[in-house]
């Protein structure tokens, strides 16, 4: 896979350089601000780009600013976004916007190498994978939505699941229960909030987010049985 870093701490950049290059991945670009970066975009055409939110000049929402600029210009391109903390003025934009999957962590919850570059090929594969912090922080500063009242329980706890970027198998797994029951939970959700059922995983959690954003609850992700 061909990797577009923009990043401005020299230790983190190269940092991701030797990882993802160790992982068998092309580095196309190593940029140290979002000034070149359409520009290398284009001239370079990566299968995927790794932005940091934080950017010169003022270091405050550069990065994903810049972020949304990509995906405007280029619909189709993966993107992950990391951070130090949740950016909710651009954030939201950037998940819900239509366009290629994307991805949001924060950098300090990444302690795994290893789940990392699982991240970023299931990014650049078509996920959404978003940090359970950035789907909390966005879901509790809404206010709430009615069709989030026509939910159950386990219907909700399954629906931050799958903003979470989780398949269903993987939510069976958390919730203790069978394959079979979590797809009708999630058929279950679509019909209550006035959704058409996508077979496409990204269009799925898109759509999600966009439907729950204005709750005020947070995502109940722990395990019942």
């Amino acid at each position: 896979m061909r990797i577009l870093i923009c990043e401005d701490s020299v230790l983190l950049r190269e940092g991701l350089v030797r990882l993802l290059e160790d992982a068998g991945h092309e580095i196309v670009a190593a940029l140290p601000d979002a000034s070149d970066l359409l520009a290398t975009v284009e001239a370079s055409a990566p299968d995927l780009c790794i932005l940091d939110v934080r950017l010169p000049p003022t270091f405050t929402d550069e990065g994903i600013r810049a972020a949304i600029e990509v995906r405007a210009a280029h619909r189709e391109l993966p993107v992950l976004v990391l951070s130090q903390y949740v950016e909710e003025r651009y954030a939201s934009e950037l998940i819900t916007a239509q366009g290629g999957a994307v991805g949001y962590l924060l950098k300090d919850r990444v302690a795994d190498v290893a789940e990392f570059v699982e991240s970023v090929d299931r990014i650049a594969q078509g996920a959404t994978v978003l940090d359970p912090e950035v789907v909390a922080q966005l879901l509790s500063r809404r206010t709430r939505d009615e069709r989030m009242t026509r939910l159950t329980e386990r219907e909700r706890m399954t629906l931050a699941l799958i903003a979470e970027g989780k398949s269903n198998q993987a939510i069976a797994g958390v919730l203790f229960v069978s394959e079979a029951s979590v797809e009708k939970y999630v058929t279950s959700i679509f019909q209550k909030l006035d959704l058409e059922p996508d077979e496409s995983g990204n269009r799925r959690v898109l759509a999600a987010l966009a439907h729950i954003e204005n709750t005020g609850g947070t995502p109940q992700t722990g395990a019942t049985r």
